[in-house]
């Protein structure tokens, strides 16, 4: 048996990026897979190829009304929900003095609100099958600061915080909770954030110490492991996979060393 087989996981913003990538990894790994997002998922066929019980819906995860609705409808149809993988969010920022107050309440809205809304979906059944694991995507940018990123910063802090609270809160019901911090993943969000300023892109990726950016394939990998068995004993962390970007400070002295 795959390391997720028999298992039924609900994954968020699942129509592209690390969403899409956790979705087809899961589903290798024996799961069916539903998928939400807002956007259509072109993809998504070869997820159902692999598990007829998989299925796309789109919807808002702002819209609390909504994912308990299709929360239900997999409770009905499968009697169970297993997994939770929250990769809904969006980027948008600036210094507090430049953003205006629908660009900060959309990025809270979307990233933050609309990962509480997915734990509110799911959890009342994790309560009384008294297990599951719930996964949220953060990132490095929600334990540290970056310079124009208050919004931003302020919604994945606030994910790392939440996470941290439902492992506290439904521990002891076997419901563990934890949350992926990745550093500066090759997405279509990425993209559209970085490509348009390349010296701030190549200073970013001179700050990764295994001087690349990541693929949304790692997360998945790490995704995997936290939503199966062999991460039983472990709940309420924050699981930073960023290439090194927050190890520390690189100044130049190995090279003047001839170490490389």
């Amino acid at each position: 048996m795959t390391k997720l087989g028999q298992k039924i996981a609900i994954i968020t913003g699942a129509a592209s990026g690390i969403g899409l990538a956790c979705a087809k990894r899961f589903s290798q790994e024996g799961a069916a897979v539903i998928g939400i997002d807002l956007q259509d998922c072109d993809d998504w066929q070869a997820i159902t190829a692999g598990n007829p019980a998989s299925r796309f819906q789109r919807a808002d995860v702002t819209d609390g009304a909504a994912l308990k609705a299709i929360a239900d409808s997999v409770v009905k149809d499968s009697g169970t929900i297993d997994i939770l993988l929250t990769a809904a969010g969006i980027g948008d920022g600036g210094p507090v003095n430049m953003l205006d107050e629908a660009a900060w309440d959309r990025v809270i809205d979307i990233n933050l609100k609309g990962t509480y809304l997915s734990i509110k979906a799911v959890i009342d059944q994790m309560i009384t099958q008294r297990s599951g694991s719930i996964i949220t995507i953060a990132s490095v940018e929600g334990i540290n600061g970056t310079e124009g990123g208050s919004a931003y910063n302020a919604s994945k802090g606030g994910v790392v915080l939440l996470s941290k609270n439902v492992a506290i809160d439904y521990g002891r019901l076997g419901i563990r909770c934890n949350t992926i911090c990745p550093g500066f993943i090759e997405t279509p969000l990425f993209d559209n954030l970085l490509d348009a300023m390349p010296d701030f892109k190549a200073d970013i990726k001179k700050q990764i110490k295994l001087g690349r950016f990541g693929r949304a394939e790692e997360i998945a990998g790490a995704a995997s492991f936290l939503a199966s068995d062999d991460a039983s004993y472990m709940t309420g962390q924050s699981l930073v996979v960023d290439g090194g970007y927050t190890t520390g400070h690189s100044h130049g002295i190995v090279e003047l060393m001839g170490l490389v």
